[in-house]
C-alpha cells in the first residue's frame, strides 16, 4: 500500500475507533484497530485506486470529519488546536465505505477481490480475514465497530457509490 495513503488511512480508523470504541481492554483495543485499520486501508485503496488519485489527494486534501462528527452527535472539535489536527485528515468517504465493510463480511470479500483492479493490487492491504471472516474473537473486541444498525447513518451516506463500484469491478470487460 503506497505511503502516501497513510494519513488518511490512519484517520479514518482513529475516527471510527473514537465513534465506535472498543470492548473495554487493552487487547480488545488493539484487535479493534486492527479491523479498523484494515477496514480503512482498502476503502482508501478503492477510493484513491491509482498514483494520480493519490497526488490530487494529498494537493487538496480529504475535507474532515465535520459531517462525520455531527452524525454521530460527537461534539464539534475545534481544528485549530493540534490535539485535534488529525481530523483533518477523515475522507469521508473513506470511513463510509470502511464502515460498510466492518458491518458486511461478504461486501468486505468483494472489495479486497477488487483490489487487483487498482495499482495498489490485490494483497497489498494485508490479510482480509479480519474484514472477511471475523472471529468470534473480533466480534467481542469490536462490537460497536461491527453492528450495522449503529453504523448505518455513517454506511448509507457513501454506500451506493461503494455497491457501484465494486459491481463495474467485479464484473469485468
Amino acid at each position: 500500500m503506497p505511503g502516501d495513503l497513510s494519513p488518511v488511512i490512519a484517520a479514518a480508523a482513529r475516527w471510527l475507533l473514537t465513534a465506535f470504541p472498543a470492548a473495554a481492554g487493552a487487547l480488545n483495543y488493539a484487535l479493534a484497530e486492527a479491523q479498523a485499520r484494515q477496514a480503512a486501508t482498502v476503502a482508501a485503496a478503492l477510493r484513491y485506486p491509482t498514483t494520480l488519485d493519490i497526488e490530487l489527494l494529498n494537493l487538496l486534501g480529504p475535507g474532515g470529519s465535520d459531517r462525520l462528527d455531527a452524525l454521530t452527535g460527537a461534539e464539534q472539535q475545534n481544528m485549530e488546536e493540534a490535539e485535534h489536527s488529525w481530523r483533518t485528515w477523515v475522507d469521508e468517504t473513506v470511513v463510509s465505505w470502511a464502515a460498510n465493510l466492518l458491518a458486511d463480511p461478504r461486501l468486505a470479500a468483494t472489495a479486497e477481490a477488487a483490489l487487483s483492479t487498482t495499482e495498489h493490487g490485490a494483497g497489498n492491504a494485508g490479510d482480509p480475514r479480519r474484514l472477511t471472516i471475523p472471529s468470534p474473537r473480533d466480534h467481542h473486541a469490536a462490537p460497536l465497530l461491527r453492528h450495522p444498525d449503529l453504523l448505518s447513518p455513517i454506511t448509507s451516506l457513501h454506500r451506493a457509490a461503494l455497491l457501484e463500484l465494486l459491481e463495474a469491478e467485479t464484473a469485468g470487460p
